[in-house]
């Protein structure tokens, strides 16, 4: 089965108020099987215009657990303080299956 990544990218709109989104984000992210690869941090834009200034990856084991994330009560419950204080996107991509 192939691992999955949500990718997002916004700009921060609310310090405040996205702050203390992002202190909720890491505990469902861990009840959901999920790990941060990266969270802000400098980017190097190579080519084309990005939306936003701040990235973000998140693992899972599957497409199915990043969905179970994303819509798990725990995430909606929280997912507003993304919303009213950033402007951005996040999305679910499917790995690679491992060939090895």
């Amino acid at each position: 089965m192939a691992k999955a990544y949500i990718l997002g990218n916004n700009t921060i709109l609310n310090k405040d108020g996205y702050g203390e989104y992002a202190k909720k984000v890491p505990e469902t992210v861990k009840a959901h099987g999920g790990k941060f690869l990266a969270r802000g941090g400098d980017t190097v834009i190579l080519d084309g215009d990005p939306t936003g200034n701040r990235n973000v990856i998140i693992e899972f084991p599957s497409i199915d657990t990043a969905k179970a994330w994303y819509f798990s009560r725990e995430y909606q419950e929280i997912v507003h303080g993304r919303l009213q204080n950033a402007k951005g996107y996040l999305l679910i991509v499917e790995g690679v299956e491992n060939t090895n």
